[in-house]
């Protein structure tokens, strides 16, 4: 970590919340990938253990275009910093799912602009990585056969069966 100071420098503390891609996008430059060796970047296993976590969600097919295509879209809805946050982070898909991330949602807006505020999340955003066309996963966070060989327990075969290493 000592490293990462040498390197940067703080402009304004606690200039504000982070969303997902913002994370993730730092730990891509860091170097964190879906490398099976992990060895190569300077990064911890606990920021390993968050990227694997944020390239599931939508964050993993999110791009700075597409971040910025929303927060555009996403202006004129009177939404509070966290709720523009919490749509972006989790992109819901349906108006049932806006309810539970926009606070009073059902007295603040109509049910019209509850629809077009999911329309421009769909439009602006790319689907989460789950849901997504393989041309919108980034080659380098797509999982690889050696991952999935890692994962496997040294004493165990790919069945899963016990092996005798006496």
């Amino acid at each position: 970590m000592f490293y990462l100071l040498l390197e940067m420098k703080i402009l304004e503390e606690n200039a504000g919340a982070l969303t997902n891609f913002e994370v993730l996008d730092f730990l891509r430059a860091k170097g964190a990938s879906k490398d099976p060796s992990r060895v190569l970047a300077k990064v911890a296993m606990s920021e390993y253990k968050v990227y694997d976590y944020l390239v599931k969600t939508p964050a993993g097919s999110q791009t700075r275009e597409s971040v910025k295509e929303y927060f555009t879209a996403i202006k004129q809805h009177d939404l509070s910093e966290a709720e523009v946050l919490n749509v972006l982070n989790i992109r819901p898909a349906s108006e049932v799912e806006i309810y539970h991330i926009i606070e009073d949602c059902e007295e603040r807006f109509p049910d019209e602009e509850v629809t077009e505020i999911v329309e421009k999340v769909g439009n602006t955003l790319p689907a989460p990585p789950d849901k997504a066309t393989p041309e919108e996963i980034t080659k380098g966070d797509e999982e690889t056969e050696t991952q999935k060989h890692d994962e496997i327990s040294q004493d165990q075969t790919e069945d899963g069966e016990q092996m005798d290493t006496s």
